[in-house]
């Protein structure tokens, strides 16, 4: 016999769902099947399946040794190791400020990313068990292209993972990114359009026109500062959609510096001068209503700091940083 009390990274969820988690090798009919026969009770009594989990509930489950282990599979997560630098950080969520390089999400090669690194670490100061992974694994809510640094938000808790998703479903996090482009911009500017990618490429197409495939997408951009050849931009990303900033603003006649995409490479350069720059959070209730109209700001990279200093846009940049 095996017994499990829900934690509160477990309620909230039906039964059911805990179940295809707890036992994730087994077929939906098996799981049903030990709960009509209460070889699976959930505090000490027969069990639907439909049941809403409340923290501190007991399952248990009457099943022998072999037959858990057989339907449990691994309970290992993929994971390594890397010094992650966290931002902010409470028992629900984290904020990482993510290297230029790195992956948001787990590659189809096995290359780890930032999910992994943030399991390692959770693992490593136990904020999180390896028994805890057979139920809940922490994630991130947004993503960031490869060669893109800055600011990704992680759910730490289910409260907290499920709070976050929501807001960037609901696009109620604002979300500011830092950019050098090429050219001359003076006027803050509001652009939508349509985007579609090429999977096989891995890039996209923006029309200016509504177009089969193609999803809306809106961006603001506000400059900050130009030395009369770039110009350093904040951006607000409105819609978030793959390679949104990077294509959007090279359809203007302004890619950003470095992307070899969208615009062109350039010496000592590794991949585009773009930078996930702020998250603002809305005015929340509930459990994370401790971060209502909060601002969390990541410092740009060295690398994008020396190249506003060869074109002399720091001081604009510092201004911003405060």
């Amino acid at each position: 016999m095996k017994e499990f009390i829900i934690n509160e990274n477990e309620a909230g969820q039906r039964f059911d769902k805990y179940l295809a988690k707890l036992l994730r090798e087994a077929p939906k009919s098996f799981f049903y099947k030990m709960m009509r026969k209460k070889n699976i009770t959930l505090n000490g009594k027969k069990a639907t399946g439909n049941e809403k989990l409340l923290s501190g509930d007991h399952v248990k489950l009457f099943l022998s040794d072999e037959t858990f282990e057989k339907f449990s599979g691994s309970i290992a997560a993929p994971r390594a190791h890397h010094v992650l630098d966290i931002i902010y950080e409470d028992e629900n969520i984290l904020l990482i400020n993510k290297p230029a390089g790195m992956l948001s999400q787990p590659a189809d090669d096995g290359t780890p990313s930032l999910v992994e690194y943030l399991t390692g670490y959770l693992l490593e100061n136990g904020s999180l068990t390896e028994e805890d992974l057979r139920t809940f694994r922490p994630s991130v809510c947004n993503r960031l292209d490869r060669n893109t640094s800055g600011l990704i938000a992680a759910g730490k808790s289910l409260v907290g993972l499920q709070t976050l998703s929501e807001m960037f479903k609901l696009r109620e996090l604002h979300k500011y990114y830092l950019c050098l482009v090429e050219g001359v911009l003076d006027e803050e500017k509001y652009i939508k359009g349509y985007l579609a990618k090429d999977k096989k490429s891995n890039k996209v197409t923006i029309y200016k026109q509504e177009k089969e495939n193609a999803l809306p997408i809106e961006t603001r951009y506000f400059p900050l500062e130009n030395n009369g050849k770039r110009t350093l931009l904040k951006v607000e990303l409105i819609t978030g959609r793959a390679h949104q900033i990077r294509a959007h603003l090279a359809s203007e006649g302004h890619s950003v510096v470095g992307d070899p995409k969208y615009g062109k490479t350039e010496k000592k350069l590794s991949g585009q001068l773009l930078h996930s720059f702020q998250m603002e959070f809305p005015e929340l209730t509930g459990v994370l209503s401790y971060l209502s109209g909060k601002i969390f700001t990541a410092p740009v990279p060295e690398i994008f700091l020396t190249k506003l200093k060869e074109e002399q846009l720091e001081e604009s940049y510092y201004e911003n940083l405060e």
